[in-house]
C-alpha cells in the first residue's frame, strides 16, 4: 500500500482499551503497544493539553513539560478545531479528582443522580 494512502481504522485497539480493567493494566498494555518515547510523547501532549486549558502561557508550559513551541502549538491547534474529545475528558477528569458532583464517574454514570 503507497504510504500517502490512508488505510480504513481498525476498531480492535480502541475496544481493546475499552476492555482494560484498570489503571496498572492500561499502563502495562500501553507499555507493550508502544515505544517509550511514543508514550512520553502522548504523556506530554497531554501534559500540555491539560496546562492550555488551565489558560498557562506557552512559556511556562515550555518550562514544565520540556515541550517546544511547536508542540504546545500544536496541541493548541488540536484544542481549538480537533474533535473536542480530549478537552471533554480533561474536563471531566478534573471534575472527578476535584470531587464536583456533576463529574461522570468512570462507568458512565452521573456521580450526583439520584436512582
Amino acid at each position: 500500500m503507497p504510504r500517502n494512502r490512508r488505510r480504513e481504522h481498525s476498531m480492535a485497539l480502541y475496544e481493546a482499551i475499552l476492555e482494560l480493567k484498570d489503571l496498572d493494566q492500561c499502563r502495562r498494555f500501553f507499555e507493550d503497544l508502544c515505544a517509550a518515547t511514543e508514550l512520553e510523547t502522548m504523556e506530554q501532549r497531554f501534559d500540555v493539553a491539560e496546562l492550555l486549558l488551565d489558560d498557562e502561557v506557552y512559556t511556562e508550559i515550555a518550562k514544565k513539560t520540556s515541550a517546544s513551541s511547536a508542540t504546545i502549538s500544536r496541541v493548541n491547534r488540536m484544542l481549538n478545531f480537533g474533535t473536542g474529545c480530549l478537552p471533554e475528558v480533561i474536563r471531566e477528569r478534573k471534575k472527578r479528582e476535584a470531587g464536583t458532583p456533576e463529574a461522570a464517574s468512570p462507568d458512565g454514570k452521573n456521580d450526583g443522580e439520584v436512582s
